[in-house]
């Protein structure tokens, strides 16, 4: 899928390493240290200032190079409705999408690895407005933006090749930011089954090499998210 990084591409390479280790030390320190009540506050604020010292200070040709213009929502210049509403659409409709076709057997790996063997209750799985805005805002937005949107463009411009699965695009780039995904997940909270975030993130980064931007990623990143606790709170079981 890659060739070996020429000598050209270790400077990005070692931005990459650099941004990724300093935010990750960051990030997992607050995590331990933040009240529980804000923690993942404090570690989405976290992501969200890396990612504004990286990239979203810069002008707009290097926000939306980095999919980060979010219909020019994070663009300096005055926003325009349509084009916002017209990359909301897009982004719904492509997570919307993926969602629909991963979540139903999603739903029978949970119910495997939980043993869930009891009744479902429908009242105790929906997730309120809080809860639903804090996964797209406080969680997803940010990792998103740092990992989609900072470390894998600039991976894409050590790694740049990619294959197409069922239309989608994988590339060496997507697996290494997945996997420093995954990393940062287990650090955060020491769990072996943290490593599991790999796999949606595989087409998280898919989808943002596909759409262009994090949109979409982001809005599937939440689903996911959502999904997840829905399931443990309607089962009775921890996710």
């Amino acid at each position: 899928m890659s060739a070996k990084p020429s000598a050209r591409a270790l400077g990005p390479l070692a931005s990459v390493a650099l941004a990724y280790v300093t935010t990750t030390v960051i990030v997992t320190v607050v995590s331990y240290r933040a009240p529980e009540a804000y923690a993942a506050t404090a570690v989405g604020l976290v992501f969200l200032g890396a990612t504004w010292l990286l990239v979203l200070r810069r002008d707009s040709a290097q926000i939306r190079h980095h999919g980060l213009s979010l219909g020019g929502l994070l663009e300096p210049e005055p926003l325009e409705p349509t084009r916002l509403a017209r990359s909301a659409a897009v982004a719904l409709a492509w997570a919307l999408g993926c969602f629909a076709v991963v979540a139903p057997p999603f739903w029978l790996g949970f119910r495997m690895w939980a043993g869930a063997r009891g009744g479902f209750s429908l009242s105790a799985a929906l997730p309120s407005l809080d809860q639903a805005m804090g996964q797209l805002v406080v969680i997803a937005l940010p990792e998103e933006a740092f990992f989609r949107g900072y470390v894998q463009t600039r991976l894409d411009e050590v790694f740049p090749k990619t294959v197409r699965v069922f239309g989608f695009p994988v590339g060496a780039s997507i697996v290494v930011t997945s996997a420093l995904f995954a990393i940062g997940h287990v650090l955060t909270i020491p769990s072996p089954e943290r490593l599991a975030v790999f796999f949606p993130s595989l087409l998280f980064g898919s989808l943002r090499s596909r759409t262009k931007g994090i949109g979409a990623s982001v809005v599937l990143h939440a689903l996911f998210n959502l999904l997840s606790g829905a399931l443990g709170r309607g089962y009775g079981v921890h996710p």
